[in-house]
């Protein structure tokens, strides 16, 4: 678990480095709603929001920090820890 403050830093950083067809799932607390973020190519991520919205982007990595701002603050309101788990193309 990270902090709600310095998770969208530790995020693109892991994406950064993270292979292709593998991805990251941030979650509450309570496990109730998720963000799936997934490498679909070499600079393009789809991220899948369910929770309060059930919506799916796909985005570059330049827009993806502002996507998961947004995401963040929709889904995660009252929340100060957010769980991280690397997941790959099988776990969604």
């Amino acid at each position: 678990m990270i902090d709600k403050t310095s998770a969208i830093e530790t995020i693109m950083r892991k994406l950064k480095k993270i292979e292709i067809g593998h991805g990251l799932k941030m979650l509450t607390y309570k496990r109730d709603r998720s963000v799936v973020i997934m490498r679909t190519g070499e600079d393009s991520f789809s991220v899948t929001q369910d929770g309060f919205d059930k919506e799916f982007f796909t985005t570059d990595f330049k827009e993806l920090k502002k996507l998961l701002k947004k995401l963040v603050k929709r889904e995660f309101p009252r929340s100060n820890k957010i769980r991280i788990h690397e997941i790959d193309g099988n776990d969604t």
